[in-house]
């Protein structure tokens, strides 16, 4: 069996490399592309490898950094000619951000390398993001983003922060009370979505209250699917565009 494509997180890394005016020769001898072959074997997205030996070796990461030969318009010869639509889609989004592509790669990067929480993201279950490839800064980083997101103490803080200054726990898109709906059963129930632009994540900055929002379970959903782009107030206006009202609950 073949080994999986090649996700966007691991073309964000050869780009990088790639663009890398130390890079060197596009070889797989080159230390820098044995470096960035280990590297692609510990992103915590991929744990299905039917052919493990070969899985982002050096020869398949030269091969790839020679795809983007092909591609690149400022290269005067011809590359390898056999790269796919999202080698070509990652390379037109990021040739002219090479900065915003280098954060990214290296918040990837201090990730990967941290073994614990390496550990931690391989246990986030998969979504359709995943399957689609359909988060911009990744998959590493929006593994990132659930996994702040359940982070019991500074929930705990959240809830009772927002309890202290309203009184209700209700979802700040759509109003939904889960205490108002389902008694006693939905008593402080409510998740929290991270609100940080995952294109600004530092791993080395700690979730505070003030990143978190809550939502209920469907408006959590409709943030997650396009997590880059929908904010909760935007979602909020969709929901007044769309049906024309907020709930708005008071305890009795």
């Amino acid at each position: 069996m073949k080994n999986p494509n090649w996700h966007r997180d691991e073309l964000m890394l050869a780009l990088d490399l790639y663009f890398d005016p130390n890079r060197g020769s596009i070889d797989a001898r080159n230390p820098n592309i044995i470096a960035l072959s280990e590297l692609l074997n510990k992103l915590p997205i991929v744990s299905i490898r039917p052919d493990a030996e070969r899985f982002r070796n050096p020869n398949g990461v030269s091969l790839k950094l020679s795809n983007f030969l092909a591609i690149d318009p400022a290269y005067g010869g011809k590359g390898m000619e056999r790269g796919g639509k999202l080698d070509k889609l990652v390379f037109e989004e990021f040739k002219n951000d090479r900065a915003r592509l280098h954060h990214l790669v290296q918040q990837i990067k201090a990730i990967t390398t941290n073994e614990s929480l390496r550990q931690q993201l391989y246990q986030i279950e998969e979504d359709e993001n995943t399957f689609t490839d359909g988060v911009q800064e990744g998959q590493v980083l929006y593994k990132m983003h659930k996994y702040r997101e359940r982070n019991t103490k500074v929930i705990a803080a959240k809830k009772k922060a927002v309890l202290k200054a309203t009184g209700t726990l209700a979802c700040e898109a759509c109003g939904f009370d889960f205490y108002k709906t389902y008694g006693e059963l939905g008593k402080g129930f409510i998740e929290c979505h991270h609100i940080e632009p995952l294109a600004l994540y530092d791993i080395n900055r700690p979730t505070k209250v003030t990143d978190l929002a809550l939502v209920c379970a469907n408006c959590h959903r409709m943030l997650h699917r396009q997590p880059s782009i929908i904010k909760v107030n935007e979602l909020k206006n969709i929901i007044l565009d769309t049906t024309g009202f907020i709930m708005i609950h008071k305890r009795s």
